[in-house]
């Protein structure tokens, strides 16, 4: 898993410096570039490249609602390949590791009870890095069904992503580096993913305790 991991990192970095050329690309691209978008966004998110990039240009090449849908899409999709590739590569092994340590399996618990507004609020946060955080919930018991269904939690940061690069306007300013003016739009969805963190952080804590409380209770008797 160390390997996989290291690759994907490598392959990241390599993909980042590809991305203006992409976004480029998909813009001459027609009626065709919103699949092709779509399908390089999910690469790159299983890939560990930044997104940001890709979802600045999604505005100026699309627009805001255009953009943000597709935004939306390829991160969804993204998101669901890089979780099972954890699942299916590592879960087994490093749960047969931790499975006697109460605490992990109490946590583990948790997300699996209330896996939806875990992850709903974890999508909200800006604390755990997206792409990072995809890998890491495919090693718990949350299941696909409910992880992927809060993918809908987003939304708030892809249009506000997306709006900014609507706003640049421009694929080489985008490239370049050149930051759209932060409104209050910003940091209205700043204070919403700290509230969203300040939650879920309560949320696993509290759900976790019972968990755990729980095991011990069955060990015991």
């Amino acid at each position: 898993m160390l390997l996989v991991l290291a690759s994907l990192l490598l392959l990241g970095r390599h993909a980042a410096g590809l991305l203006p050329a992409f976004t480029s690309w998909v813009e001459s691209l027609g009626l065709w570039g919103p699949v092709v978008f779509v399908v390089g966004y999910a690469v790159a998110t299983v890939a560990l490249a930044p997104g940001s990039v890709l979802t600045l240009a999604a505005g100026a090449i699309f627009g805001l609602l255009e953009g943000t849908l597709v935004v939306v899409a390829g991160a969804s999709l993204g998101a669901a390949l890089a979780f099972l590739v954890s699942r299916h590569l590592a879960r087994d092994a490093i749960r047969a590791r931790i499975e006697k340590r109460f605490r992990f399996e109490a946590v583990d618990k948790a997300v699996a009870r209330k896996g939806f507004r875990v992850v709903f609020l974890l999508r909200l946060s800006p604390l755990f890095p997206f792409n990072l955080l995809n890998y890491a919930l495919g090693l718990t018991r949350v299941r696909f069904r409910d992880y992927l269904a809060a993918s809908v939690g987003m939304l708030p940061a892809s249009f506000l992503y997306v709006y900014y690069g609507k706003a640049v306007g421009s694929l080489a300013a985008i490239a370049s580096g050149v930051e759209a003016e932060r409104g209050t739009e910003y940091w209205l969805l700043l204070g919403l993913g700290l509230a969203a963190t300040v939650a879920v952080t309560t949320v696993v804590t509290r759900t976790a305790r019972q968990a755990l409380e729980e095991e011990i209770t069955d060990v015991e008797r």
